[in-house]
């Protein structure tokens, strides 16, 4: 009976297979067509801000706003390409990634304001006593709160570039002080920073590394955050987070600082003083803005993101959470979606999107030690997911959605490496559910669903490899 249910599972598959394999030619030929190869250019990126000043510290100049009147402030770019990603930098306004494209869909993974606008001026919260989102991915530290370089521009060089590879680093090192800050911050500690970012041609993810340098002959109290702006499968035009949004992390509970306890509202408590993570995973669900965050850390798993239900697309980090311990999440509350005006006309600060932030400590004003002439170096992958609802597993090969029930076990998959044949394996005990070869689909995912046979144990195991034998991910599950 086994071997029949395996026979059968495997035709369904073959049918399944080859109606998906035309699919995937005709879906992705303009991606597929292109040349195996990255490329570098320099472009410029219009943004339009309301109107205020700044005195050469960066301190905010009292009375200059004016949010009747809109600017347009032009930066430098630079546009990193290959045949599944478009990805921009803006060295000079922050160090920051602002956008990646995933070609297959046309879609962008992350926020970016339409107008910016100036908050939180002289409320005590930030380094300059004030702040202003731009949106993207960017390196914040020493201190919290966007930290100090959220605004200075940072070093650009090319490090590689051929058709293989082009990585580029954007640097700044912490020498300046901002004679006004509040006292919580910190003064000038020297520490420095090298953000490396790199695009490989056959690569349909971003990878980055940040590599924080202590030159001090002491050791120093610090933080340090990468924050997220995440709004996957948007409209490049007008990047946001929607209805349909849900926080990926492999988290059970979490906590919040009192003055944010009202995000908690309705949430079962989870004990020491943190609430399960069931409800607060959807954006539809955070009543007003606030702070989660991971409780009581990330606990070593190696992910966390955004998918986007609307239309199953994605951002998924990867990296070894070990060293970025703690997640912290924020929002503006479902109501920035809700009751979203024209940011040209009625400018706001409220806007759809979900920050997610990585850090090397648990939690905001939770320091973390730097030994004396000591490095940091904390790598990490930014991919794109099509056609999953979940993800269970991850490294910088291939992300996962594993679960089984009573009949069948399903597999949602998106290969990191899509023209890398595969081979795809389940297993319950010693008994193949599943064992064939399969072709990434970079437009869509894949999908793939197996009976249970009777009989080897309470666990379903899977094995992607390559078509060589090389094995890729391996992840395990139990039968509900």
């Amino acid at each position: 009976m086994a071997i029949l249910a395996r026979l059968r599972n495997r035709a369904r598959f073959v049918f399944a297979g080859l109606s998906a394999l035309c699919a995937f030619h005709a879906a992705t030929h303009a991606a597929s067509s292109e040349p195996a190869r990255v490329s570098l250019r320099d472009s410029t990126i219009t943004w339009s801000t309301v109107k205020y000043a700044t005195d050469a510290e960066n301190g905010f100049i009292s009375g200059s706003l004016d949010k009747r009147t809109i600017v347009d402030r032009t930066f430098k770019t630079h546009v990193l390409e290959n045949r599944y990603l478009k990805v921009t930098l803006v060295p000079e306004f922050g160090g920051r990634i602002l956008s990646i494209i995933y070609k297959p869909t046309g879609h962008e993974e992350l926020y970016r304001t339409q107008v910016g606008v100036p908050y939180g001026i002289k409320a005590g919260n930030f380094y300059y006593d004030w702040l202003m989102v731009y949106g993207g991915i960017f390196p914040t530290f020493p201190d919290p709160e966007h930290g100090k370089t959220w605004l200075k521009p940072w070093n650009y060089k090319v490090v590689k570039e051929d058709a293989d590879e082009v990585t580029v680093s954007m640097s700044l090192k912490d020498d300046f002080d901002y004679s006004a800050a509040p006292s919580k911050f910190r003064h000038s500690t020297g520490l420095e920073a090298t953000y490396y970012v790199t695009l490989k041609a056959d690569r349909a993810a971003l990878d980055a590394r940040m590599v924080l340098k202590n030159p001090q002959p002491r050791t120093l109290q610090y933080e340090y955050w990468t924050c997220t702006t995440l709004a996957p499968g948007s409209d490049p035009a007008n990047p946001k987070t929607t209805g349909g949004a849900e926080i990926i992390a492999p988290i059970n509970a979490y906590t919040t600082p009192a003055w944010s306890a009202n995000l908690s509202h309705g949430d079962t408590p989870a004990g020491m003083g943190s609430f399960s993570f069931d409800k607060l995973r959807y954006f539809k669900n955070w009543p007003t803005m606030g702070i989660a965050y991971a409780a009581p850390d990330m606990e070593g798993r190696n992910f966390w993101g955004v998918i986007n239900h609307d239309n199953e697309e994605g951002i998924i980090r990867i990296a070894d959470n070990r060293i970025t311990r703690g997640l912290k999440m924020w929002t503006w509350g479902f109501p920035s979606f809700t009751n979203e005006t024209d940011p040209r006309k009625d400018p706001s600060e409220q806007r759809p999107y979900v920050e997610l932030w990585a850090g090397v400590s648990d939690q905001f004003f939770h320091n973390a030690s730097f030994p004396a002439r000591g490095e940091v170096d904390i790598p990490e992958t930014y991919s794109p997911t099509v056609g999953m609802s979940n993800v269970t597993d991850a490294n910088e090969h291939i992300l996962v959605d594993l679960s089984a029930g009573a009949a069948a076990v399903n597999v949602q998959f998106f290969s990191i490496e899509p023209a890398t044949p595969l081979r795809v394996t389940l297993k319950r005990g010693d008994t193949v559910l599943f064992d064939d070869g399969v072709t990434a689909d970079p437009r869509r995912g894949n999908r793939i669903s197996a009976a249970l046979a009777a009989g080897g144990g309470d666990h379903v195991r899977l094995t992607i490899s390559t078509a060589e034998g090389k094995e890729l991910i391996a992840a395990e599950t139990r039968i509900k």
